[in-house]
């Protein structure tokens, strides 16, 4: 927000002269985002843009008493250009799925690094979805992942990405970088407590079910019955979930009591597969198969 106000200031304020094409431009790509004409934004946000730089790209002059004016007037064409990127987000954020993915698309064009981007994958990825164009959200992740290494909405959709394609190992280092971050990330700016909490509870609890299924699936039965016990209270209500969560518990804590000769640990591992077979869906099945099997064999023990 800090650098929105200071663009404003500075477009209000006395600045050194730039090209009348470009003041004409840029007042009516305002007034195409006062109207919420997305196509219109989109193409005045481009040219205004391109001017800018065109502008910004002259060279310096080597009179010392001209480069300070030289130097305001550079300042302004680049606040110019960081506007343009900010009507570009804030249009996307209130417009129809097909004109929300095409003005974000064009952000990215103009500058992958813009740090509305960094604020916008999220609604990007809803109108892809929207818009019939789902199937592209993990290449538009992975893309920009470059540019937001610690961007919760990328790590995830990548996370989520590994798991349909059964890529473990993928699946599992971004689950862990998605909690790593949240543990350190403060509420974005703009966001209410509220959303900021639902949003990072919903997040920490699928990484967490991702991450618990595969250490399971590695083997690493400690490892995944810390991350499911962890993340059963966050997926509360999240049926699909939470019998993913429960069915790899009761495998893990089944491995882990067979090892130690735990009858107790069997005896849990059931319990969680009964919880995972009472949550009518694919696993429920197998989850009641696992938890008669479990039980005979805790039954068995001394």
């Amino acid at each position: 927000m800090r650098g929105i106000v200071l663009a404003v200031l500075l477009l209000a304020g006395s600045v050194p002269a730039i090209s009348d094409e470009l003041e004409e431009c840029f007042g009516k790509l305002k007034d195409a985002a006062a109207s919420k004409d997305a196509a219109l934004v989109k193409r005045l946000a481009v040219e205004t843009c391109a001017l800018a730089r065109t502008q910004a790209a002259a060279p310096a002059p080597e009179s010392d008493a001209d480069k300070e004016r030289w130097t305001q007037r550079v300042g302004y064409l680049h606040d110019v250009e960081t506007y343009t990127e900010y009507l570009l987000y804030t249009t996307a954020l209130t417009s129809p799925a097909a004109a929300a993915v095409d003005l974000l698309s064009t952000l990215e064009q103009q500058n992958a690094d813009s740090k509305y981007l960094d604020q916008a994958y999220s609604r990007y990825f809803q109108a892809l979805n929207e818009s019939g164009a789902g199937a592209k959200i993990p290449a538009v992740a992975e893309n920009a992942l470059r540019h937001f290494p610690e961007n919760e909405d990328l790590l995830i959709v990548l996370a989520d990405a590994a798991v349909h394609r059964k890529q473990t190992d993928r699946a599992l280092q971004y689950s862990e970088r998605v909690i790593s971050v949240l543990a350190k990330h403060p509420k974005p700016e703009g966001m209410s407590s509220a959303d900021w909490e639902r949003k990072r509870t919903m997040a920490l609890g699928r990484c967490r079910c991702i991450a618990g299924m595969a250490h399971s699936e590695k083997g690493q039965h400690f490892e995944a019955d810390k991350d499911l016990r962890a993340a059963l209270p966050l997926i509360r209500g999240n049926d699909a979930m939470s019998a993913s969560a429960l069915f790899y518990l009761g495998l893990a804590n089944y491995q882990l009591g067979a090892a130690m000769r735990d009858k107790q640990r069997l005896l849990e591992a059931a319990k969680f597969s009964e919880q995972a077979a009472a949550i009518k869906g694919p696993l429920s099945q197998q989850a009641w198969r696992n938890a008669q099997a479990m039980r005979a064999e805790a039954q068995r023990m001394r």
